[in-house]
């Protein structure tokens, strides 16, 4: 997530600049071929190419309006999830009172250290990398590296959950396809026998499941926004749009600048640029949003989130150690 004011125009050139150059190759070739080659037959007529960008643009803010809802829908997933978890913290601090003193505060810790084991394993799991998402792709990759760490790309799973499970549970979870789900299993079972050994009231136990439940709800509704993408045909179809409209631009603007002056032809170079990297932009905006899991710079930081529910909880022990808010690294939050 980025958390600065504002993107600069420095980030957006920055961000965009593999594009610039393209543009500027797809602007100067054909000027010069048009102005000192004499092709002026490689210039095309305007009413065709402003069909096709009135399409591109259509198209394109179409597909920015359903990838923002789905970067939306997924920190408000978040959102709930910070919810239940700090519910879940003050119920098992509340609700779990039948037991011995010592006793008692190792039960809670486990069930709380056991939540915060299923929010790393949620963050690794959404981490991983899709054949359809971007920020994994080799040369993006590099940069974003540079530009900001991510926990989940330089960690391993099993190394974050040694230190918030017990050796029988790490080996239990470890060759698990999907840890947080055994995780949540872990945390069922767990009340359940204190249920059935009369240490935990049945109405605290359903109670307890019911929050359990909603952290399944909220898995369930993260893993589908993870594993089914922004459909391709309609990613493609805009791709293919928008740089169609970009090769024939320059192309099209060639005697609109002639029919002003025979040396203004030379300005199809800057203006040309200028309108394509509008359109180039308006798409890696939604390329860059279509999913938000991630890890990308505008993804919904869940580690840090992830993090501010974990030193929540672990005050709630009334734990004096805790690990330090998440800050923005170049303006990104993870």
């Amino acid at each position: 997530m980025h958390a600065g004011r504002n993107f600069t125009l420095n980030e957006f050139i920055v961000w965009s600049q593999r594009d610039v150059l393209l543009l500027f190759v797809l602007s100067v070739v054909p000027t010069i071929l048009y102005k000192l080659a004499g092709w002026h037959w490689i210039a095309l007529p305007w009413a065709p190419i402003t069909i096709i960008g009135t399409a591109a643009a259509f198209i394109t803010g179409f597909r920015n309006n359903a990838t923002y809802e789905r970067s939306w829908e997924a920190r408000k997933i978040w959102g709930s999830i910070v919810n239940s978890s700090r519910t879940w913290g003050i119920m098992v601090k509340d609700f779990i009172r039948d037991l011995p003193p010592e006793e008692l505060r190792n039960v809670q810790r486990i069930f709380i250290y056991r939540h915060i084991a299923w929010l790393t394993a949620m963050c690794f799991q959404l981490r991983e990398k899709r054949s359809w998402e971007n920020a994994r792709v080799k040369t993006r990759y590099i940069r974003y590296q540079k530009l900001y760490p991510v926990r989940e790309w330089e960690s391993k799973l099993h190394d974050e959950l040694a230190l918030l499970l017990s050796a029988e549970e790490l080996d239990f979870i470890t060759p698990k396809a999907n840890a947080a789900t055994h995780i949540i299993a872990l945390q069922s079972a767990h009340l359940k026998q204190l249920e059935e050994s009369g240490k935990l009231h049945v109405f605290t136990y359903v109670e307890l499941e019911k929050v359990l439940k909603d952290l399944f709800d909220h898995q369930g509704r993260s893993e589908r926004i993870k594993n089914f993408p922004y459909p391709r045909q309609f990613s493609s179809i805009s791709t293919i749009f928008i740089h169609l409209f970009i090769i024939m631009l320059p192309l099209g603007m060639l005697n609109e600048f002639r029919s002003l002056d025979e040396n203004l032809v030379w300005l199809n170079i800057p203006f040309s640029m200028i309108v394509s990297w509008v359109f180039t932009t308006l798409e890696g905006v939604g390329e860059s949003t279509e999913s938000p899991f991630e890890g990308a710079a505008n993804d919904v930081p869940i580690t840090a989130l992830s993090r501010t529910i974990e030193i929540d909880l672990r005050q709630m022990l009334d734990e004096k150690e805790v690990p330090p808010v998440l800050t923005p690294t170049n303006n990104i939050l993870t």
